[in-house]
């Protein structure tokens, strides 16, 4: 879109990508810079370094000054640092995850989660315990575990930072809407100065949601959106005649409003499990097709994905945002108002399109918020084909074939009716 001639921006609200908190701006400077070491972490290549590159570093020298010494000794040394690699990394991966029961444990012992949870504190130190046990009698990984043992060493420690920033997890979706959307889309005005004062927007997932709840919203008040069209990739406001897989986490929405459970660290989580969907036995399979169609992404962007693109997310807005399964679909935070309602007032162009193997939101939940658009404004495509190429949630933004067939179709509908 860039190349085309548009000024284009990326939108991440709180919480999510690179945004910060403007009074901590140092202290998220230096998290960044660790979430850049971890990222280094994921990718090194197996066999070519060691799972980071500080390990890396200190490694090689180590071996090199062994080797140098006792040049005799070679295939004895190689032989010693390859057992000191497996030592540090058991070292690490026990020492992190103590740190993690523990403070996990402290959290389930808090003001947050009262006496009933002790015997689950108790369970985590136990189980703590045991895995320490069978670490120490292992000794000496083989070398594939070592590679997914340090992987959840980095995940491990992450998650060890998402905790202490808890209490920072506060807000809704209804703040993205009426603060965060608002400032970016004034900030964004003012660096273009666009003639008619509008702009054209791309949402996918919860981002097009935002923007359906955009345009409701401002036909409730009377007042003019500010977008001159919109695209949406896999989002409704209502998912009830769908089979979307994400009905099968609505039995945890009430359990976690009673305990008050103030995050859900899905980025952590998903990282965690990622050896267990790609690595023998494949336990945990069955997620890879929640993401994308087999055979449609790149496996080194498809890992990528996977380990950076989720984030922690606050309970608050995981509840509000599981209202698109309830009658009327999504509701704003009091539950009184239907941003469905009152899109069929909206006069801007949409461009909706759903993927045919998306088990997120399939097409017959985007099909349910397009029909309430009037149909002179409304475009819907499916992508995909009986035969194949498939498209799941992600094969719409990051699939092989997206840059071919998808992004054309929105850039031709952006430039159609974009006024200069």
């Amino acid at each position: 879109m860039s190349a085309q001639g548009f000024d284009t921006w990326i939108l991440e609200v709180r919480g999510a990508g690179l945004s910060t908190l403007g009074d901590s701006l140092e202290e998220d400077e230096e998290c960044l810079k660790n979430f850049s070491k971890i990222d280094s972490v994921i990718n090194d290549d197996i066999g070519e370094s060691s799972a980071s590159s500080a390990t890396a570093v200190g490694l090689e020298n180590l071996g090199a000054s062994f080797v140098s010494e006792v040049p005799h000794m070679k295939r004895r040394g190689s032989e010693v640092v390859t057992k000191y690699k497996e030592m540090r990394l058991t070292t690490r991966f026990m020492e992190v995850l103590t740190r993690i029961s523990e403070r996990l444990a402290g959290f389930l012992n808090g003001d947050l989660l009262e006496g009933q949870n002790s015997a689950i504190a108790g369970q985590i130190k136990d189980f703590n315990r045991r895995l320490r046990g069978m670490i120490e009698g292992q000794r000496l990984f083989p070398a594939q575990i070592l590679e997914l043992q340090d992987r959840l060493s980095a995940t491990l420690e992450e998650f060890q930072k998402q905790l202490e920033l808890m209490v920072k997890y506060d807000w809704d979706f209804d703040h993205y809407l009426e603060e965060d959307l608002p400032a970016a889309m004034e900030y964004i005005r003012a660096q273009c100065q666009p003639r008619d004062g509008k702009l054209l927007a791309i949402g996918h997932s919860m981002g097009g949601i935002l923007l359906y709840a955009k345009l409701s919203s401002c036909c409730f008040d009377g007042k003019d959106s500010g977008l001159a069209s919109v695209v949406t990739l896999a989002s409704s406001l209502d998912y009830t005649p769908s089979r979307s897989s994400l009905k099968l986490l609505l039995p945890l929405a009430e359990p976690t409003r009673a305990l008050n459970i103030p995050v859900i660290p899905v980025g952590p989580l998903m990282a965690t499990v990622h050896p267990l969907a790609s690595y023998p036995p494949y336990v945990f399979s069955w997620l890879n097709s929640q993401i994308s169609a087999q055979d449609m992404m790149d496996q080194n962007l498809f890992e990528k994905l996977v380990l950076n693109n989720f984030d922690t997310v606050p309970s608050k807005l995981l509840l509000q945002l599981s209202s698109v399964f309830q009658k009327g679909g999504l509701r704003d935070r009091s539950g009184t108002f239907f941003y469905k309602d009152h899109l069929h007032k909206s006069n801007v162009p949409v461009l909706a399109i759903a993927g045919d193997r998306d088990l997120i939101c399939p097409p017959e939940a985007v099909y349910e918020t397009v029909k309430l658009i009037p149909e002179e404004l409304v475009t819907y495509k499916v992508f995909g084909e009986p035969g194949g190429p498939h498209y799941a949630h992600y094969d719409l933004v990051g699939g092989r074939l997206a840059a071919d067939q998808l992004y054309p179709c929105i850039t031709e509908f952006l430039i159609h009716h974009d006024i200069v």
